[in-house]
């Protein structure tokens, strides 16, 4: 048999070849071929900001983002500079007639941008330290309770919190500008006012950017995504500040600042609200779940995560129940709830002993529909379902509790529309218990069937994004 040759190539992690070795026929001799340069230098210059093996390395809606992003970046990093010269314009018009006559550490204070005197030359420092304080302490209290509160929301709607982050910036610009022309007195509230909204738009915008590189990394590079991030951004608050020199050498007047810095502020918003809107979330949050799920019970349609980002909010009331194929609120669901709380909601509360007076169903009954799955659900007459899960309860087990949660709502609204009267007690079993358990064999057959065609549509069933608060979980045990 005569020999054949041999050529192994070697490929960089785009898919592109870097180097061909060729070993032709019975020759010991290999050739090393390089391939043309055939990338341009800006090819070569984005490269450095791009993540290694772009595009294939991260999701398709990745460019997309970054594009809008640097774009309100750039505008963000103008206004901001355009904000800064109004404050110290501002405040140094205020008192630039005693200027001249100040003793150096009344123009300290008038330095720093201050504007809160004491009135005592030799005190001005120690209030603008005071103030620098006050500012600092409310912004950190303010971040641990809001961390407190809205942590646990912060990965499920990081889209909305990424762009709350930049409202609470913007307004906090607006409110150093506008703090020079109010007195002393108020201005202090203000300035701490500002720094709590700084404060907040850091947690905002740290967790919710942490949770979209997540989602735009495909191959475990999300440390090296969060550098060349890093990278993009330090270049584009360059040339920011670059155009924002040339912007503040032409403006001058307090009409035409106040007009370009609301005008820049409005496109940092908007291209902001563009990015995330352009980002398609693989994990199935409460509002993706009703568009989703909603579309599997009425028609059996399966969306995928680019069909739904282009009709879902970025802003959606917490805990609403939508059907599919409309705006109209039909329900609403709290999931995670104690055991308490949904049983409030069927039996009064004893004053004295805090005991439940059980009329209308049994307890046991009612934990006797849902022996078999990993939640305990009740949907009452105002529309309101109460979810609790129990323990080991996954990610799938929620999303199946608010499939029937969002079934319920919809018969429910559909026999309020046809005038349908309330079914009578058969005597065997209470009409509530008698339609969870209707619908719950629905869901399981439904539910079943769309799991893995869910799956195959790009979702990530196993993220588990409803719960917006810190949850309870129950744990069965016999008496």
């Amino acid at each position: 048999m005569a020999p054949t040759g041999l050529e192994i190539v070697e490929c960089d992690e785009a898919g592109n070849i870097t180097t061909s070795y060729v070993e032709s026929g019975s020759s010991k001799r290999v050739d090393v071929i390089l391939p043309k340069q055939t990338k341009t230098y800006t090819q070569q210059l984005l490269e450095v900001f791009l993540p290694v093996g772009y595009p294939h390395s991260v999701t398709e809606d990745y460019i997309h983002y970054q594009i809008y992003d640097s774009l309100q970046a750039f505008s963000s990093s103008i206004a901001g500079m355009l904000s800064s010269r109004a404050v110290l314009e501002g405040r140094i018009f205020s008192r630039a007639w005693t200027a001249h006559a100040e003793p150096r550490s009344q123009r300290f204070q008038l330095m720093r941008g201050i504007g809160v005197g004491v009135g005592d030359a030799s005190a001005s420092p120690t209030a603008a330290l005071l103030l620098s304080v006050l500012q600092e302490s409310m912004g950190r209290i303010a971040t641990i309770l809001f961390a407190h509160r809205l942590g646990t929301a912060l990965e499920p709607e990081c889209k909305r919190y990424r762009l709350v982050a930049d409202i609470f910036n913007d307004t906090a610009m607006i409110l150093d500008c506008l703090s020079p022309a109010f007195p002393k007195p108020i201005r202090v509230p203000l300035l701490s006012l500002s720094s709590v909204l700084r404060s907040l738009c850091g947690v905002c915008a740290g967790s919710s950017k942490a949770s979209l590189s997540a989602h735009f990394a495909k191959r475990g590079n999300l440390g090296e995504l969060n550098a060349k991030d890093s990278s993009q951004e330090t270049v584009i608050s360059l040339l920011g500040m670059l155009a924002g020199s040339v912007v503040v050498s032409w403006i001058s007047s307090p009409l035409a600042t106040w007009a370009t810095l609301i005008g820049l502020l409005s496109v940092h918003l908007a291209t902001n609200y563009a990015a995330v809107a352009a980002v398609s979330m693989k994990s199935l949050n409460r509002q993706r779940a009703n568009i989703v799920l909603g579309g599997v019970l009425q028609s059996g349609t399966i969306l995928r995560p680019a069909d739904v980002s282009r009709i879902e909010r970025v802003f959606e009331r917490d805990g609403v129940l939508r059907w599919a194929d409309g705006d109209q609120i039909i329900g609403h669901c709290r999931i995670g709830v104690t055991l308490s709380s949904l049983l409030a909601r069927i039996a009064p509360r004893h004053k004295q002993t805090g005991s439940l007076d059980m009329q209308a169903i049994k307890l046991s009954d009612l934990m006797r529909v849902f022996a078999e799955e990993a939640y305990v659900l009740w949907f009452d007459d105002g529309s309101e379902a109460w979810i609790v899960l129990k323990e080991g309860a996954t990610a799938r087990d929620q999303l199946k509790a608010w499939m029937h949660a969002l079934l319920l709502a919809r018969r429910a609204r559909a026999k309020a529309a046809k005038g349908e009267p309330d079914d009578k007690d058969d005597g065997s079993e209470s009409k509530p218990l008698a339609e969870l358990r209707i619908t719950l064999d629905e869901v399981r057959t439904r539910f079943d069937a769309c799991a893995g065609r869910l799956g195959d549509a790009g979702w990530d069933l196993d993220i588990a994004a409803l719960e917006t608060r810190a949850g309870t979980r129950m744990k069965m045990e016999k008496a």
